[in-house]
């Protein structure tokens, strides 16, 4: 190769163009498939330190179902942002809410009965009780916000 055929294959590489994740004015996540208010929501009934329970992606695939909708596992996100798309009317949103509070009752009771048969452990699981019973409390609130 020629030195001037180097410099020129160096100055076409100075100006290819290429993208990076995020970097890109069509980056695939600026066309996102589920409602704005997922992000929201998300970080509301998803996280154990606001909600007071962890919901799996096993849970969520369940929530899914019960809610009429068929779900492959997927990144435990992922899985919350297509339920969140399934989710886009008042009716399948209240649903999944219900499916939903139904599992966080479940989740309540096994705390519950760790607490009566273990009472030391008693402060441990009386403030997720009582958070997961206010993320429950929320769901009203959910629907009026978002579909009324």
């Amino acid at each position: 190769m020629k030195n001037s055929d180097i410099e020129a294959l160096q100055k076409e590489f100075e100006n290819f163009s290429y993208c990076t994740e995020g970097s890109c004015e069509t980056d695939e996540s600026d066309f996102k498939d589920y409602p704005d208010y997922t992000g929201a929501l998300y970080a509301l009934l998803m996280a154990p330190y606001t909600s007071g329970i962890y919901i799996s992606k096993w849970d969520i695939k369940e929530i899914a179902q019960e809610a009429g909708e068929s779900m492959a596992i997927h990144p435990r996100k992922r899985m919350f942002e297509l339920l969140m798309k399934y989710a886009t009317s008042k009716e399948t949103m209240q649903s999944v809410l219900d499916a939903m509070e139904a599992h966080i009752e479940g989740k309540i009771a096994a705390y519950e009965e760790f607490a009566q048969s273990f009472p030391s452990s008693t402060e441990l699981f009386v403030p997720k009780i009582e958070k997961a019973y206010k993320t429950i409390g929320l769901f009203p609130r959910i629907i009026e916000e978002y579909f009324e």
